[in-house]
Formats: structure tokens, sequence, C-alpha cells
């Protein structure tokens, strides 16, 4: 079958490799429709991580089951279903408890699994024609038959629940003011979950004129960071005193710019800036991505992900922080929900949806932030 193989350092190619097959009683084979691209996939694609060369790329995907394993419960052939990008197995300490982005059994040694990703485990990714699901039962979320609101539910693989997430890490509640740091896709779906949780006023923090303007179209207080301290801006907003609750959807690539000094690669400013802008016992939540090993990291802390972070300031304020990355499936089936109910259409975020063989040229221009390139969808079936 024809997938997304990682070559090298921005650099992936459109390749053939073995179609996934039934190995265990609990698979499913997913003819996939819809995969997007992720800006977790762009830390390998810049050679950010240790990812090595023939790696299959994608863990947001969508697709219609083919094939069943004999020990399959609930599901059939023709259902058509998303999967979490965890995979998790449903019944160890961790899937038990809810936080099945930290399974203990699908990736012996390391608490968590992912699709087509890199230390996650042995699982191709489905930037592909067909993907194989373990533990099928627990992993795939059933959608209503046919066509209808495919970009929607595509996004229940990964950065719907994870801006989600970042609220309820936060605690976000009803009349509260939000500050998200990132307008990317994960930073939208934060202020868009912000906003679904009844947050009063939401501030979205970027450069990027596009990213905020498409903040502003959901209600969104935008904040261009090139034009002063964001955190003065935000303040200035809420009569001196802060945002209540903060959300980082950026991570470790996080870039820094101060007057008088050229843009430059920071990985603890946007932790520092949420410090700064939340007020006093605000909370955090910070489900942008941190890595314990960073080979680009511009210092040798960085490289072992040791950041300096205003630790001092945070004591005095009295915040908490909530980290780590999303279990979707705390989420997923209520969003589903909403979206089927007309209350949600996280789809605002998609900017292209592309065949399979262009996703060399779109994950340039995604890296590169060019050409409205914000989210893009694959669908493997449409034609080039």
């Amino acid at each position: 079958m024809k997938a997304i193989v990682y070559e090298k350092p921005f650099e992936v190619k459109v390749g053939d490799v073995a179609d996934p097959r039934i190995e265990h009683p609990n698979d499913v084979v997913v003819r996939v429709t819809s995969s997007a691209i992720c800006g977790s996939d762009l830390h390998m694609y810049e050679g950010r991580t240790a990812a090595e060369s023939g790696i299959v790329f994608g863990h947001e995907n969508l697709g219609i089951i083919e094939e069943v394993g004999d020990g399959v419960a609930s599901l059939e052939p023709g259902d058509r279903v998303v999967m979490p990008f965890n995979v998790a197995c449903g019944f160890c300490k961790n899937c038990l408890a809810g936080f099945t982005g930290f399974c203990l059994t699908v990736n012996p040694g390391f608490a968590g699994g992912a699709y087509g990703y890199v230390a996650m485990g042995p699982y191709p990714g489905g930037q592909a024609e067909r993907l194989r699901v373990p533990y099928a039962d627990f992993n795939c979320l059933k959608l209503p038959e046919g066509t209808e609101h495919e970009t929607d539910f595509v996004l229940l693989a990964d950065i719907f629940p994870t801006g989600y997430h970042g609220c309820e890490l936060a605690q976000v509640s009803p009349g509260e003011s939000v500050a998200v740091y990132g307008a990317g896709p994960v930073g939208l779906m934060a202020a868009y979950s912000a906003l679904l949780r009844g947050a009063a006023k939401v501030f979205v923090v970027d450069r990027v004129p596009e990213r905020l303007a498409k903040a502003e179209e959901i209600g969104a207080v935008p904040i261009d960071f090139s034009k002063a301290e964001p955190a003065d801006q935000i303040r200035e907003q809420t009569g001196g005193e802060g945002a209540d609750k903060g959300v980082d959807a950026v991570g470790y690539q996080a870039q820094a710019h101060h007057a008088g000094r050229e843009d430059h690669e920071e990985p603890a400013t946007v932790l520092n800036a949420l410090v700064e802008t939340v007020r006093p016992t605000g909370m955090l939540g910070i489900p942008g991505l941190y890595v314990p090993s960073d080979p680009g990291g511009p210092d040798e802390h960085a490289k072992k992900g040791q950041l300096l972070v205003s630790i001092g300031k945070m004591f005095e304020k009295g915040q908490r922080m909530g980290t780590g990355q999303c279990n979707v499936k705390r989420y997923n089936r209520q969003l589903r929900d909403l979206i089927i109910a007309g209350r949600a259409k996280p789809s605002f975020v998609v900017s292209h949806e592309i065949p399979l063989e262009q996703a060399p040229v779109a994950y340039e221009k995604f890296d590169k932030r060019i050409e409205g390139y914000t989210k893009v969808v694959l669908h493997p079936a449409l034609a080039a």
C-alpha cells in the first residue's frame, strides 16, 4: 500500500509499504479515509526527535473497518470509526483510571503508545491507505455511517480532545478569563474548548496574522506578541489582574521575541510567559509538547529537556500546573456528540484537504507556515 514515509529531516515521501494484517484476535484493519498532519509530526519532520528513516507517519486517523479479528466483539466490517492517537489496552492500572495516554501495556518500558510516532511503540501510522488497530474494541470510536462531518470527526483523534484537555488541566470554568498561548491547530482548539466550557473571555497569543484572525472569528481576543509583551496586553484587559487560567499550546520549540534582539528559540518562554500572565492562585494547563531529549535544542540543558522555568515566581503566586499528553478517550465520545448535535464544528481549523500523494509538499508548506497552511487532512482515496 501507499504511505507517507520519513526519509530524513525535512524530507518525507510517498512509498510502498507492507499492507497491515490481523496480528492478534483483538485487531481490526481500517481502510483510511482521512488522516491529518499534526504539528507534532513536524517535530520528527524537522529532525528534532530520535526518529529514524522508515517511520510511517500519522496518528490522527479515521476510516472504515475492512477486517475484524476473531476476538473483536463490538465492531464489524463496514463500521466507520475514528481512533485516538493513543494506543491503549483498556485494562492496565492507568487505562482503568482513565489515563489512556499513559498505558502500561502497549509499549513496554514506557507509559504510553501512539501510531506513527518515535518511541511510542511498534505501531505504523495512518497517513496510509490502511491501518492496523490493536485492542480495537477499546480504541475504535464508532461514528455515524456516511461521510457527514468527516473533517470534524477526524479531529477527534487528537487536536480537538487535546485542546479540550488543556482546558481540563487548567480547570477552566464558566465565567473565567483564559489565556491561550499559540494559535496553531491545538491552540485554536483550546480557545474553542474554553468558549464551549463557558469562559467569559479568551485571549489567544500568537504573531501569525492568519492564525490570529481565525481566533477572532471564533470569538477570542487576538494578542499579537510581536507588538508588546502579551502578559502586559492581557493584564490591561483584565483590570490589571491577569487571566484566571492559562494554556500552553506551543511547547518546546517556542520562539522568543524581545525588543532589540532577533527572534530565537527559547524553550521555556511560553511557560514563563504564562506564569506572568495568569493571576495569583490561577492554574496552568500544559498540553504543549515537551520532550526529555531534543537533539536540536538551543543549549545543552534544552537538549536534555531541562528548561529554566520561573518556579520561584510560580510558587510566590500560588499557581498550579497540569501537564501531559491528552487521554483522548476521556473526551472523544462527548465531543463526537457535540459535533453530531451541531454544537461544535472544529473543522474551522482545516485549511487543506488533499490526496496522499501531495503530502510531501504539504509538510513543507505547513512547516513553513505559508500559504494559509493551518491544518491539512489527507484523503488516500482522493485523486491526485
